[in-house]
């Protein structure tokens, strides 16, 4: 018997139709772009530089300690009225949406010799690789490209995060960049710059900086990391700078 002739002889009700799961979906596909949206902007969005939220330094706090920085690495006019400092790890998501601001930071304001940006190492043991990326922007700067390997680094993060060989992941990086392969892989694989590294770490650790990005204009830490707060926060200090 048909299904059609079936219910008009019983009288039995059409069976339901499952309910499409497109619209739900549909929702959930919205707001999780408008998170997106909303957090980019929020990171991105220059409040004035005298806004109330800007964060300040803390009562009585110290000047950052200058010696501290010959453990990172430098850009920049060293008279620069302005100091950035951040401490980050190659492989921490955070750090590479960071690295857009800093690429920005130098070429709007470094390379106008208003400010000076120091990059501290702080690999997290979390990530098996941040380490051996640390390295491998230090084997570059040894051949005048770390900046390059820099934002190469970032630039690719999901590629080598999870690379069981990530020193054939940076030689090829090296080798884009037209540096001289047998001598970065070598840098690469006696570690040369192992207690380069580690010596950042400690800074550190000595100033109790534990998250990653941290990122410090002179000696007033960020509270949202981006090129907002970042370039609202240089501009005020360049204001009082009298630049």
């Amino acid at each position: 018997m048909g299904e059609a002739k079936r219910r008009k002889e019983t009288g039995a009700p059409p069976p339901r139709q499952a309910q499409s799961k497109k619209p739900l979906v549909i929702v959930v596909s919205v707001l999780v772009l408008a998170a997106i949206v909303i957090g980019a902007f929020f990171l991105t969005a220059a409040p004035t530089p005298s806004s109330d939220e800007l964060p300040v330094a803390a009562p009585n706090a110290e000047a950052f300690p200058a010696g501290l920085d010959q453990y990172g690495v430098s850009v920049g006019a060293a008279e620069a009225p302005v100091v950035v400092r951040e401490f980050a790890d190659y492989q921490c998501p955070a750090c590479g949406l960071f690295a857009s601001a800093s690429k920005r930071l130098k070429q709007e304001y470094v390379e106008a010799g208003k400010v000076r940006f120091v990059y501290f190492d702080l690999p997290l043991q979390q990530h098996q690789n941040a380490f051996p990326a640390a390295q491998a922007a230090r084997c570059a700067g040894d051949q005048g490209a770390y900046w390059e390997m820099h934002e190469r680094l970032y630039g690719s993060q999901t590629e080598w995060s999870g690379s069981n060989d990530p020193v054939a992941t940076f030689t090829r990086y090296g080798k884009d960049l037209g540096l001289e392969e047998r001598r970065f892989r070598r840098c690469m694989t006696t570690e040369l710059h192992r207690e380069a590294v580690e010596a950042s770490r400690r800074v550190a650790m000595q100033l109790q900086v534990t998250s990653t990005p941290t990122v410090l204009v002179d000696n007033i830490r960020l509270t949202r990391p981006g090129w907002g707060q970042l370039s609202a926060i240089v501009e005020r200090e360049l204001s009082s700078a009298g630049k």
